[in-house]
């Protein structure tokens, strides 16, 4: 199958041009390549590449810049998206747009659902859901793949910062009043190459099965890592982030168990695999 993967040289959209051009005709584009929010530009790229899937990865994810960004986080989320929809619309491919569980605002208090309504709290949280709300409205044939607290090999993320900061042997402090649940890149790969083909379009989460706090994560992380380093609980005031965040943005796979079934791995083997991987 030929493919586009938007944003390829990031986190996701690295790993899914290694795995996939095994077996498919993969082309990723970068900002250097084609830029999203530029919709002939867009257009243009998408009919060259005739693609008939397109994993759009490319996004703003700087979600505490985004509260004094606010046009940027818009005009790359949403007008960006919107410009893939309609450059895929042309070309008859099919889409997968990545979301993000920062659509909820928490107050539920139990795991969310795909048919749960969004409200989103900050600017990157609501130029996430109004993307979602143009796929949705402007292509038939699409996949939206909510996603949280993403952990992969080729970019930052949280497991490396832990890492990294561990290294002094000075405790940590790490906020605990937030629970959700990490996506590890790897298994969520694995379950789009299972759904992807059935052509079973909607909307779907996709995170790791169990939920913890960021600070039962960073003890994880360093247990499994085998690291004797103190950390501290501290609130989310305390940590004094420019963005609103959700306290509770646990996403049940509730799509994903009833379509194919859900075989995302609980968040701690998912954090070991990924531990051993970089090994």
């Amino acid at each position: 199958m030929r493919i586009l993967i938007t944003g390829h040289k990031g986190m996701l959209g690295s790993e899914l041009m290694q795995t996939l051009r095994r077996e498919h005709d993969v082309t990723g584009v970068d900002l250097q390549q084609m830029d999203v929010t530029d919709l002939e530009w867009t257009r243009s790229t998408v009919q060259d590449a005739r693609p008939k899937l397109i994993y759009h990865t490319a996004s703003y994810n700087a979600v505490d810049e985004a509260e004094t960004e606010k046009d940027l986080a818009f005009k790359v989320n949403t007008i960006g998206t919107r410009n893939i929809v309609l450059a895929a619309r042309d070309a008859g491919a099919n889409l997968v747009f990545f979301s993000t569980d920062y659509v909820f605002d928490g107050a539920k208090g139990a795991p969310y659902e795909e048919w749960d309504t969004p409200n989103p709290l900050g600017v990157y949280a609501r130029s996430k859901a109004a993307a979602e709300w143009i796929v949705r409205t402007l292509l038939r044939r699409h996949y939206i793949v909510r996603i949280s607290w993403l952990i992969g090999h080729n970019g930052p993320n949280f497991v490396e910062t832990i890492l990294k900061k561990a290294k002094s042997r000075q405790p940590l402090r790490v906020v605990n009043d937030q629970t959700g649940s990490p996506t590890f890149v790897t298994e969520l790969i694995d379950q789009l190459q299972r759904l992807v083909p059935t052509r079973a379009f909607g909307t779907y989460h996709m995170s790791n099965n169990g939920m913890c706090t960021w600070y039962e994560l960073a003890k994880a992380v360093l247990e499994e890592s085998g690291l004797d380093v103190p950390v501290r609980p501290i609130t989310t005031q305390q940590s004094r982030r420019a963005a609103p965040r959700p306290r509770y943005s646990y996403l049940r796979n509730a799509m994903l168990e009833l379509t194919i079934g859900d075989r995302m791995l609980p968040w701690r083997k998912g954090l070991k695999r990924y531990l051993a991987k970089r090994k």
